[in-house]
């Protein structure tokens, strides 16, 4: 193991770029559009504008956090810095359960994936099998876990935008493709079933659950500050370009979907880009989307798995997590926490096994809610910073929220908002129910083994 217990500045603003992408477009594009599209029929497209919306503005603030002092452990040090250890012990620890969780959902999404190939073998092999793939990709430098991810990502993007421009070309010259529902291509396919509101304006917003979810994984950025080569050049110009990159890609790709192919037709099953293929007849083009939404779960994994380490990596060295975790190996990774996490996904075997129905779902909503959380206390924290700086300091900010302050009060009002759709809509109402209970275990943890140890030595 390595006596140097500082990461490794092995990554560039490709690689930055692509670990957020890959991540953020993922298996919530691939897999959990369905379920937002079948609760909020077309006014799926508002949502995630709106959603995004909030998104970027969480970015801003983070960035011009990063850019003034680019930290490993990232979110989880700034709450602990400017708004206390207490709620920087929450943050940091709920953004590795969430991760952890997201992970778990992605690993079922995987199994579905090979569904499609091999009906007849069990989900909980497959997922076997991307664990300790994974696992053993997340021990190697991050140079390599870098390249790897650009590689990976830049497959799906491009995948992606083939899609968009094949769409694109069947709704301008009006091909009409023969599919199981006999029904036409084309922009009417957006309010001829219901209209655009078809479930109602409680229908859009019940999907924001599903929504919010699938942009989880655009606050890495944040998280790569501690390994980037140069982050006051290089996060800027990340963050500008992944939002915009992400909104394009979730709401125009959704756009063209459900122009060509009925959205009450969408979701029956698998991912519902594999499934719009099939339906239009073109077995090969299913194919080939099968295996880009294999790969982009496993980028996904990949990513999710990365951040949570450097996150505990970083609660360790401030002693909010076991001191084994910032440990390091020869090729300088926290190789403690990648374990403790290819450990915890075990966990996504044996729920696979156990109850497969309906499963993705649940692990969705609960994701919603810890990585909201953590978009919350991103823009508190950031808040809280610009009150304590002086005028001058504020003038030397090199990268600054915009819409100041009222941008990161509405996008503080819009993460309470998505709270309480949570607890309103039925079936996400547990995953409220396990948010608030993680978080009471974590306060009884941070009093026991952190607050009560730091009372007795002073």
């Amino acid at each position: 193991m390595s006596e140097n217990n500082n990461l490794q500045r092995g990554l560039n603003t490709r690689h930055i770029r692509f670990i957020a992408l890959g991540s953020a477009i993922g298996t919530g594009l691939f897999y959990g559009s369905a379920s937002a599209i079948k609760l909020a029929g077309p006014s799926v497209l508002l949502a995630y504008l709106i959603g995004g919306a909030a998104i970027y503005i969480m970015m801003r603030a983070l960035g011009e956090m990063a850019v003034h002092n680019p930290v490993s452990g990232s979110f989880g040090h700034y709450a602990t810095k400017y708004l206390g250890p207490y709620l920087g012990f929450l943050t940091g620890w709920s953004y590795a359960f969430s991760m952890l969780v997201v992970c778990l959902a992605d690993v079922t999404a995987f199994g579905v994936y090979m569904g499609l190939w091999f009906p007849d073998t069990p989900r909980w092999i497959w997922v076997l099998g991307i664990v300790f793939f994974i696992g053993a990709l997340n021990l190697c430098s991050v140079k390599v876990f870098g390249e790897i991810e650009f590689w990976l990502s830049l497959f799906k993007v491009t995948a992606i935008v083939a899609m968009i421009i094949a769409g694109g070309l069947i709704l301008i010259f009006g091909i009409q493709l023969n599919n199981s529902s006999n029904s036409a291509t084309g922009l009417s396919n957006l309010w001829s079933y219901g209209g655009f509101f078809p479930n109602g304006i409680s229908g859009m917003i019940a999907s924001f659950a599903i929504v919010m979810f699938a942009f989880g994984g655009v606050e890495m950025i944040g998280v790569t500050a501690g390994e980037a080569k140069d982050p006051k050049s290089m996060l800027p110009k990340a963050i500008n370009s992944v939002p915009l990159r992400i909104l394009i890609f979730y709401v125009l790709t959704l756009f063209v979907l459900m122009s060509i192919y009925p959205w009450i037709n969408i979701g029956n099953g698998g991912s519902p880009f594999v499934q719009i293929f099939s339906g239009l007849g073109i077995s090969s083009a299913a194919t080939l989307l099968n295996i880009v939404v294999i790969s982009a779960a496993i980028s996904a994994i990949n990513s999710d798995i990365f951040s949570a380490g450097r996150m505990m990596y970083g609660m360790a060295q401030n002693k909010q997590a076991p001191a084994g975790f910032a440990k390091l190996s020869h090729l300088g990774v926290p190789w403690m926490t990648v374990s403790v996490m290819g450990g915890a996904l075990f966990l996504g075997v044996a729920l696979n096994y156990l109850v497969p129905e309906n499963l993705f779902l649940i692990l969705a909503s609960i994701v919603t809610f810890s990585i909201v959380w953590v978009w919350l206390m991103i823009l508190l924290s950031q808040f809280f910073m610009r009150l304590n700086l002086n005028k001058e300091e504020i003038k030397e900010l090199e990268f600054p929220v915009p819409a100041w302050p009222y941008g990161p009060l509405a996008a503080i009002a819009f993460m309470l908002f998505i709270f309480g759709v949570l607890g309103w809509v039925p079936e996400t109402r547990t995953s409220l129910y396990v948010g608030l209970a993680w978080l009471a275990l974590l306060s009884v943890a941070y009093f026991i083994w952190i607050r009560k140890p730091l009372t007795k030595n002073s």
